[in-house]
């Protein structure tokens, strides 16, 4: 007889791994339109008042964040990658809406964020940071 997960473990399982592939489909691809520094994404990037050379140093992390991501063990840095995609993200929303953007530039960067958020917390045990009580 073969053991087999309870429902929610495995649907928990299913929600993490659609979530961390669809948001790692996002920060990659974003990140490569960032380090071509495509025309429109350094327009947009200039038009919210941010240097150039930004784009380069987001997409480095996006990809480096990814791959924390992705790859097992290491549950700490996992922890960051998740807070960083965060930051990043509700910087972006922030950002637009400090410069009065219209709604379509919102899309995004708050499908991000919520694949972020879901993608960390349907994460599997395996995967998260063990707090140890003195």
């Amino acid at each position: 007889m073969t053991k087999r997960n309870p429902p929610n473990v495995r649907t928990g399982k299913i929600i993490y791994w659609i979530a961390t592939l669809w948001l790692s489909l996002g920060m990659v691809s974003t990140g490569i339109v960032q380090l071509l520094k495509v025309k429109e994404e350094l327009g947009l990037f200039t038009h919210l008042g941010y240097p150039g050379y930004l784009l380069t140093i987001l997409a480095v992390w996006k990809f480096l964040g990814v791959i924390a991501v992705l790859i097992p063990k290491f549950p700490l840095v996992k922890e960051w990658a998740y807070a960083g995609f965060f930051f990043a993200m509700s910087g972006a929303v922030f950002s637009h809406l400090a410069c009065a953007d219209g709604a379509k530039e919102f899309f995004g960067p708050i499908l991000l964020i919520i694949l972020t958020v879901v993608s960390w917390y349907f994460r599997p045990a395996d995967r998260k940071v063990i707090l140890v009580n003195r």
